[in-house]
């Protein structure tokens, strides 16, 4: 095992914060000479049944602590999910049902073991032990935290400022995530920044069950593609883990050289040395930022897909961008907003095509592209917010360019 110090270096990497780092410090001491593994819990409420590259900023950083010797816990927060997380909300979540959850969950996991070992990964559901309590538990859970501590929320001092109404369920959350930690005797609990507020009540409910606290460390939010908002499906800015690899490498691609190097330090396996020295050739000159970020895009895509279809798909993007099959100057229309568009629409609207029903027969011909990646499908959507290349037949092109 390596030594604190050197762990420390790692862990840091891409964190926001660490509460308490001294702490941390003397878990890592102690682990090493009981040879007793730390125990690194990061949670996720089955809300959706897929997951996309923001996600994955937390198994990035407990893949680490992983091949640090430590053991991971990936627990699915199937009894949370049906109360709603109130974390960033300007309204009370919809609830789900519990099949709605249970279907949700199935999902994550084959998603999840693309990055973390699942022969090393303890996964946990927090039914699993909120089911059994009883109204008299839930009562004693509720009693161990302050009206006053839990209205010190942005989240609901906000709402509460415009009058708007904060419902008695979603108090329960925090404490409930809390007490998840408790359950688990969790050392170190990751989660991202709006996630703080949560985390420390963790470490609230583990003293007040007369657990150690465990140790907070906080994950900044991944921006999208259009590099100004967190990642989000519904901003149409996501890049998703089950996006096919020619759709994955060409979004990969298309965000800037600067936040390449944001995607790198929270996404990839390259060591911060080799990190650093990516961009110190880059600054001098060096290294082309495109080559960084071809680079950077193969690695992603062979983890979710593989290296054979990764190399696929660089070749795919280099035919239809670099080998003079694009014209220099071709049309550019700006993107229409966070809606996703209906391509036939999009093809007609710019004048690609005559009507939509010529756009499905050249669809179905196989005769139209989005970036370097053929559409099969006449009822496919086009994502807002993010730059596309359109190529229709052998000469019309279109490029969208995200606002």
């Amino acid at each position: 095992m390596l030594s604190v110090q050197d762990q420390l270096k790692i862990i840091r990497r891409g964190a926001t914060e660490v509460i308490d780092e001294k702490e941390l410090a003397l878990q890592l001491e102690k682990s090493i000479k009981t040879g007793r593994p730390l125990r690194v819990k990061a949670g996720f409420d089955p809300t959706a049944p897929d997951l996309h590259l923001g996600h994955t900023v937390l198994l990035q950083k407990m893949k680490q602590f992983q091949d640090l010797g430590h053991e991971a816990i990936f627990l699915i927060g199937d009894f949370t999910g049906m109360i709603g997380d109130p974390t960033g909300k300007s309204e009370t979540r919809k609830s789900l049902t519990p099949e709605e959850v249970q279907v949700n969950a199935k999902t994550y996991l084959e998603q999840v073991f693309k990055i973390l070992d699942e022969s090393k990964t303890t996964v946990a559901y927090n039914s699993e032990w909120m089911n059994k309590f009883s109204s008299v538990d839930m009562i004693g859970l509720a009693a161990r935290y302050t009206v006053a501590r839990m209205l010190e929320r942005d989240d609901f001092q906000k709402r509460m400022a415009n009058n708007l109404p904060v419902s008695i369920h979603e108090l329960m959350y925090p404490l409930i995530q809390g007490y998840d930690s408790v359950a688990l005797k969790a050392d170190v609990e990751l989660g991202g920044t709006d996630q703080k507020f949560n985390l420390l009540v963790g470490r609230d409910m583990q003293r007040s069950y007369g657990v150690a606290p465990q140790t907070v460390l906080t994950m900044p939010l991944l921006e999208g593609t259009d590099g100004v908002q967190k990642m989000s499906k519904s901003l149409g800015n996501s890049i998703g883990v089950l996006d096919k690899p020619g759709e994955m490498f060409g979004k990969i691609m298309s965000v800037s050289d600067e936040l390449m190097w944001r995607y790198y330090e929270l996404l990839s396996d390259v060591t911060g040395v080799e990190l650093d020295s990516l961009r110190s050739q880059a600054k001098t000159g060096e290294l082309n930022p495109k080559h960084a970020k071809v680079g950077l895009a193969k690695e992603i895509v062979a983890r979710y897909h593989s290296t054979e279809l990764a190399a696929e798909a660089a070749q795919e993007f280099d035919n239809v961008f670099k080998n003079k099959n694009v014209p220099d100057k071709i049309p550019e229309a700006k993107t229409w907003g966070g809606e996703a568009r209906w391509i036939c629409k999009v093809l007609t609207d710019h004048s690609l095509t005559d009507s939509t029903s010529a756009a499905r027969r050249l669809i179905q011909q196989g005769a139209v592209s989005v970036n370097g990646q053929k559409i099969s499908d006449k009822d496919h959507q086009l994502e807002g917010n993010q730059g596309h290349l359109i190529k229709v037949g052998k000469k019309r092109f279109l490029k969208i360019t995200a606002n």
